[in-house]
Order: C-alpha cells, then sequence, then structure tokens
C-alpha cells in the first residue's frame, strides 16, 4: 500500500469538499463550467494520488471525466422520477436540496463507478458519508438499475451483492441482507435480487443470494422473506391487530413511557 498502515490517506474533511464540489459543479448546475469541471477533478486527482500506483492516474482521471456527463444526466432524470412518485413534492428543488433517498442514490452512482474502476478506499468511504448524512446504508458494489426512487429512506440496508432491476421503489426500513456467512465466502453473491417495476414497503426484510423477487411484485410492510417470489405478485403479512375494549373508562392520562 503507498501509505503506512495505520496512516489515513485522507479526510472526512476532504472527502466532504470533494462531494461539495461534485453536487454544487458538477451536478447542480443549468451548465457544466470547464473551469469548474477542472477543479473538480484536480481534487478527484488529488484524492486518488494517495491510494493508487502514479502510472494508472491518468487512465482514472479520463475515465472520470467520461462519467461525470452521464452521471449529471442521470441526477436530472432521477429528480423528474422522484417528483412523479411522490405527491408531497412541492418541486425540483425541494428534492434536490431536501430528499436523502435522492441524495444517497446519486454517491451510491458516484461509488459504484469507483468500485468498478477498483478504486480502493474511497468508494465505501464516500457511502459511508452519505449513510451519515441519511441513514440510508447501500454498499458501493450493489447494482442498481434506472429510475430507483426511495421514499423516506431512514434505515435502508442494501448488501454488496444485492441487485436491483429498474423502476424499483423502496421504502423506509427495508433490509436486502445476507444470511451469516464465513470470510472465505465473501465473493459469492450473499443478498438478493430484486425484478424490474418491484415495490417493497416499510421493514421488509429480504434475505439470501438465491432469492429473487420477480418483476412487477409487491412486498408488503415487515414481511421477512427468505425463498424467491415469482413475477406479479403480492405478499403480505397476514395477522390481524388485536383490539381490546375497556371495561371501564380508561384516563389516558395516566399513561407514561
Amino acid at each position: 500500500m503507498p501509505f503506512f498502515k495505520y496512516a489515513l490517506p485522507f479526510s472526512r474533511q476532504q472527502l466532504n469538499d470533494f462531494l461539495d464540489h461534485f453536487f454544487e459543479d458538477i451536478l447542480w448546475t443549468t451548465s457544466l463550467d470547464a473551469v469548474k469541471v477542472k477543479e473538480h477533478i484536480d481534487i478527484f486527482v488529488a484524492l486518488l494520488e494517495k491510494i493508487i500506483p502514479e502510472n494508472t492516474l491518468e487512465k482514472q482521471r479520463l475515465a472520470y471525466e467520461n462519467f461525470l456527463p452521464t452521471i449529471r444526466e442521470d441526477a436530472q432524470l432521477l429528480v423528474y422520477e422522484y417528483y412523479r412518485n411522490d405527491p408531497a413534492a412541492q418541486s425540483e428543488i425541494e428534492i434536490i436540496l431536501g430528499y436523502p433517498g435522492y441524495y444517497a442514490t446519486l454517491v451510491h452512482r458516484l461509488a459504484h463507478f469507483l468500485h468498478n474502476q477498483s478504486i480502493p478506499i474511497l468508494p465505501r468511504t464516500l457511502s459511508e458519508i452519505a449513510h451519515t448524512q441519511t441513514g440510508i446504508d447501500i454498499h458501493p458494489a450493489a447494482k442498481i438499475g434506472h429510475n430507483f426512487y426511495i421514499d423516506h429512506g431512514t434505515g435502508i440496508v442494501i448488501g454488496e451483492t444485492t441487485e436491483i432491476g429498474n423502476n424499483v421503489k423502496i421504502y423506509q426500513g427495508v433490509t436486502l441482507g445476507a444470511f451469516y456467512v464465513s470470510k472465505d465466502l465473501s465473493n459469492t453473491k450473499r443478498h438478493p435480487t430484486i425484478g424490474d417495476n418491484v415495490t417493497i414497503y416499510a421493514g421488509a426484510t429480504i434475505l439470501g443470494g438465491t432469492t429473487h423477487i420477480g418483476e412487477h411484485c409487491t412486498i408488503g410492510g415487515n414481511v421477512w422473506i427468505t425463498k424467491s417470489i415469482p413475477p406479479h405478485h403480492r405478499v403480505y403479512q397476514n395477522s390481524k391487530p388485536t383490539i381490546i375494549k375497556p371495561n371501564k373508562k380508561i384516563d389516558n392520562n395516566n399513561y407514561s413511557i
């Protein structure tokens, strides 16, 4: 490794500055400014200098420069997807500045690109910044299709080998996870595959590398799934709430938590 075993290659502030430039100068502008693009790429290369061999820097710089127009287009399309899906959304600006799912998804797009470029350390640390800010935990290796919509988002966990199709909607508290395996099985598929046009409601847990949720399925809240579901199915809890009528008038003011 190009740095001492216990030395940090860059600070959290440097990573935050990089993300600030990424959003403000690349994604959220009416047009790309060549000077700001160069400044942003210089910041990116300065991070890479600490973690990859010098003879690969130019290759990674060019790949990142070519990636920026693509992620910029994805960011704009994703705003429209959020506005279309959320009846509470008042404007695109509100989504850009205030929606955690939108932010976490774009950071994941960036981290996933870096992961596919075999860049170490940086993808996971960027994902963890998004996790800290939004409560949404997406591993940078997870494969996620177009028009991915996260509503609310707090508590969502999407594991390393998860595969998600296009037009998928996920609500808060969803886990796309794995059963415990030993370290020597880390390179196997451990997390589920979600087909196109699937909706997964709050609190659902879907586990296992062989678990496949077919296209156009609806997964209800708080269900636990470890087996594949065929396309066009609905899965939901069949339990009914128990309502106990009081025998006498209850003074609600006497309750404490």
